[in-house]
């Protein structure tokens, strides 16, 4: 394979992964927020949009409400998987229309949805220029022509040159401030793991699987044809032999009846097999964001089946890069890091209390960027692609900013939160951040309303966020890590272990290791660094530690791991070298 033409299809897959389809979302948000809806779920519970989808997925159907916008489309380009995404029925059996007042939206996010999917809905259900209709044609057509197909995952120079050039021009013209985006993707280097990853998002499988499974249909019904034939015809030809053969006749008529039974048993088989192939490869990879978000656990297990589970302290990651950030990060006084959080992109965004900025970089220490904060930031959480949530240290509110376009886009003043600097994560589309008292905040960033508050039984310094799940810690001064889970509402708690440490003062002194910073792989354990510089990793129900072995940390207290990268950062907070590790 040409590593050049492999880099070319990154950079492009990147584009259609981290630019355009972000700013289908956008549009989206933007359309339905014209019409005083708060969420993409409001919007799709809207009548008007779930019929024009309802008929894009149904045909020979006509709806008991506004029968005149009723349509028998010649195709249906929402696949089930899409549609089942989207929405649910609603007391199945008990609704006797049969149309799409059985249906109610499920509670997906913008970004369930793939570029197929929100291009389809902008186009459909969305007020667009004509301008922006044709560029939208246009961007989900480059995908479909140069990367839904393309399995080796190569674009050659000359497709490169004029596809780059029509591809930006578009990106341009839907949104102008896109540019520093583009200039910066085009210099990326291959990450040939994300490269990967990126390929498999970008190939139409289940298009493909769905061809693959009726090519072999044709030929089971085939192979059952000529079967069916061959004992007609042996059957024909063993009456007419005299009747001193007919009982072998009769034993050949047998077997070859058994041998086609036995082909026909082996091809039910073979058809069992490819279905439930099917099944289970919509599952894990159409459906996996509704299960997620979806309240049924079982679902949610299955999802969780198609993820790798580790083994508690088994050796996971392998060292990446190691990006000394010291030149940019300034002299030894103010080159303090209190946080790190890693985009869905692969960059990096630091916070620098010190200094009163937000550092931003790709994993590999290029494209180095900063964003001034008018306080100390303390804590960041992303709250999208392209949205931060930061904390600062003596301010009780939280600030939201583009790390895009380097802008403040809010701050959401939360008079409860702690003052000297809170954690901050976010889980089910909402902030969580610590409060003055023993307590939980969870704050709807889209209006600035908090809408609860939990009572814990400690005063909470550090939080992550991840599923149903709320884990956080103290201020270093217990070995506990306590965990708060939605689903049954109730607080459990973990203690960790501690260590001897050795110290020049006291030799002696034995120091108990209290949680510092955690972090969820995909499996949903933890990876959480303690005060005694080691790393436990913890069982995803909170009852099962072993120690992790084989990490080169150099003291490193501060960590963070993006799921869709397959990445872990490690940083210290007084010497900015961040160590990245790649998911073996």
């Amino acid at each position: 394979m040409n590593g050049k033409d492999r880099r070319r299809y990154f950079i492009v897959g990147s584009v259609i992964l981290e630019v355009v389809t972000p700013l289908f979302w956008k549009r989206i948000e933007k359309d339905y927020t014209s019409y005083g809806l708060a969420s993409i779920q409001d919007f799709l519970n809207k009548q008007s949009t779930m019929h024009v989808l309802f008929h894009l997925r149904h045909r020979n159907t006509w709806c008991c409400k506004d029968k005149k916008k009723c349509s028998n489309n010649r195709s249906l380009p929402l696949q089930y998987c899409q549609w089942d995404l989207l929405y649910t029925e609603t007391n199945p059996g008990v609704n006797p229309h049969g149309c799409h007042c059985m249906f109610s939206a499920n509670p997906v996010q913008l970004g369930d949805l793939d570029i197929t999917l929100a291009s389809l809905i902008l186009l459909n259900c969305c007020t667009l220029t004509p301008d922006e209709k044709a560029a939208i044609k246009k961007l989900r057509q480059y995908k479909n022509d140069y990367l839904s197909h393309n399995i080796k995952g190569t674009i050659t120079k000359r497709e490169y040159k004029t596809l780059w050039a029509d591809l930006t021009n578009f990106i341009l013209q839907l949104d102008p401030s896109k540019q520093d985006d583009l200039t910066r993707i085009e210099a990326r280097p291959l990450d040939e793991a994300l490269c990967s990853r990126y390929c498999t998002s970008l190939l139409d499988l289940h298009e493909r699987l769905d061809e693959i499974y009726s090519t072999i249909q044709t030929n089971h019904n085939s192979v059952q044809g000529s079967l069916q034939n061959m004992g007609t015809t042996v059957q024909s030809s063993l009456q007419n032999i005299e009747s001193s053969m007919q009982v072998i006749g009769n034993s050949v008529q047998s077997s070859l009846q058994n041998m086609g039974t036995s082909m026909q048993g082996i091809l039910r088989n073979i058809d069992t097999s490819l279905q439930e192939l099917l099944f289970y490869a919509r599952r894990g990879m159409a459906c996996q964001c509704y299960a997620e978000r979806s309240g049924n656990q079982a679902i949610q297990d299955t999802r969780l089946s198609f993820k790798r589970k580790w083994q508690l302290g088994q050796t996971i990651f392998a060292l990446y890069h190691q990006t000394d950030l010291k030149s940019v990060v300034g002299n030894e006084s103010d080159k303090i890091v209190t946080d790190i959080v890693m985009m869905d992109d692969g960059r990096l965004v630091i916070c620098l209390p010190n200094q009163s900025r937000l550092l931003i970089c790709n994993t590999d220490g290029s494209q180095v960027d900063s964003l001034s904060v008018k306080g100390r930031p303390v804590c960041v959480t992303a709250v999208n692609n392209s949205t931060v949530a930061v904390t600062l240290f003596g301010r009780v509110c939280i600030e939201m900013y583009d790390i895009n376009d380097k802008l403040k886009l809010k701050s959401i003043s939360i008079p409860e939160m702690c003052f000297f600097g809170s954690g901050i994560t976010t889980i089910k589309d909402k902030l969580v951040v610590c409060g003055s008292s023993k307590c939980l905040h969870i704050i709807d960033h889209q209006t600035g309303e908090l809408v609860q508050t939990i009572q814990t039984d400690l005063g909470p310094y550090r939080l992550h966020g991840y599923g149903d799940k709320i884990f956080y810690c103290d201020n270093y001064f217990s070995n506990k890590l306590y965990i708060y889970s939605y689903t049954d509402d109730r607080h459990h708690t973990l203690t960790l272990p501690w260590h001897p440490i050795s110290n020049n003062r006291h030799p002696t002194l034995t120091l108990p290791s209290p949680p510092k910073s955690m972090t969820t792989l995909q499996d949903g354990s933890l990876y959480v660094v303690c005060k005694d510089e080691s790393v436990q990793h913890v069982s995803s129900d909170g009852k099962h530690y072993k120690p992790v072995t084989g990490l080169e940390l150099s003291n490193s207290e501060i960590i963070s791991y993006d799921e869709k990268q397959k990445k872990i950062a490690f940083i210290h907070s007084l010497k900015p070298v961040v160590l990245l590790y790649n998911e073996i």
